[in-house]
């Protein structure tokens, strides 16, 4: 399968580098100063080269090719490509890839068959650019992301970008199907706000349901306790309580010591533990500060008791669970994160990528071929 990709930063991009990994060929066309993800750097990367661990997070596994699509020599070689593509993804705002001559409904006469997914901001619509901190903002996350009575947090990731590229990948799925049944391609459109609204879930149900807005409950849950909020014990250990039913919480009580706690009629229930949240937590907080975490937290493992340790990103990736999900380093260069989480006996993963792509590199060309088109 050959993937057009015509987009930029994360949502798009993202979306390549799944079809990467499921052993598409994949060519992503960029303009002649690149995807802005290459300069997107933290202080701790080195200046001298093109790919910053921004990009590298969706661009393992592909090609690059330089087009400047304003000029007719770069037009006409994305336009070859779109003709030979199964799949194009763009991330332009309404009516860019119109002027630009590269939108659905023109390289669709010179191939049918093309699947085009098209990923905005908020919809064609509207030309407003999808920044995803503004969605955050806008879809009530950042609202709900705060502790009671302080300001709103953006998520630390680009949330929003992530959750579209799960709806873009969704709908290329289908559209494939829909192509493998028909023979007919087809228009996807996917946007950044609706991506969102669609993902704030029981939040949103609640509003629906009751007409009253959820609180922010920093990492607490607003139907479930003890459930998300952080707990530091007696060693040091941060860690989390995810006590979705009441023989849980049972269990909970005995490793604590405290199995009046079940016993009383305001924590007997989960419907008895949302009313009585802050009485239930502070004597939470003051046990667990009594404890070793990690004694407790194996023992809650052994009891079925829902629970974690609070690790970092280094922590979460050394892990044998987490080196799992990383693609080996390559030419002794750094390691990458797979995008495709899932496991299928009929689809296995391409067992290596190469890496994220210099500005204009292709295999074989031996580095940075500067393949430029139009300038």
């Amino acid at each position: 399968m050959l993937v057009l990709e015509l987009a930029s930063v994360l949502a798009g991009p993202q979306v390549g580098q799944f079809f990467a990994e499921l052993g598409a060929t994949v060519l992503k066309v960029e303009a002649p100063a690149g995807d802005v993800t290459r300069t997107w750097k933290t202080s701790a990367e080195p200046a001298a080269t093109d790919v910053s661990a921004y990009f590298s997070c969706a661009n393992w596994g592909k090609q690059s090719i330089v087009a400047d699509l304003t000029t007719a020599a770069g037009l006409a070689r994305v336009r070859e490509l779109a003709a030979r593509a199964d799949v194009v993804i763009a991330s332009y705002k309404p009516g860019d890839a119109e002027k630009l001559g590269v939108d659905y409904d023109q390289l669709r006469t010179l191939n049918p068959r093309l699947i085009y997914a098209h990923l905005t901001g908020y919809g064609p619509e509207s030309a407003r650019a999808g920044y995803d901190a503004v969605l955050q903002a806008e879809a009530g996350f950042m609202y709900l992301n705060a502790q009671p009575g302080q300001e709103p947090q953006k998520m630390p990731v680009a949330l929003i970008d992530l959750l579209a590229a799960h709806q873009l990948k969704e709908g290329l799925l289908t559209a494939l199907y829909h192509r493998a049944c028909t023979g007919q391609g087809s228009l996807l459109r996917v946007s950044l706000l609706d991506s969102a609204l669609a993902s704030l879930a029981n939040q949103a149900a609640t509003w629906l349901v009751t007409s009253h807005d959820p609180k922010p409950l920093g990492s607490g849950h607003p139907s479930i306790v003890p459930y998300g909020t952080v707990y530091r014990a007696g060693n040091g250990r941060s860690l989390v309580l995810a006590v979705g039913a009441d023989r849980q919480f049972r269990h909970l009580c005995a490793a604590l010591e405290r199995p009046e706690w079940a016993a009383d009629a305001r924590f007997g229930t989960n419907e008895a533990r949302v009313a009585h949240r802050a009485a239930l937590e502070t004597l939470l907080q003051q046990r667990i500060g009594e404890v070793d975490g990690d004694t407790l937290l194996r023992e809650l493992e052994q009891l079925g008791v829902p629970a974690g340790a609070v690790r970092t990103v280094g922590e979460a990736l050394t892990l044998e669970s987490g080196r799992q999900m990383l693609l080996p380093a390559a030419g002794g260069g750094f390691a990458g994160l797979r995008t495709v989480a899932f496991r299928s006996s009929a689809w296995p993963l391409a067992p290596t990528l190469s890496p994220p792509p210099h500005l204009g590199e292709q295999p074989g060309d031996g580095g940075v071929a500067g393949k430029e088109l139009g300038r």
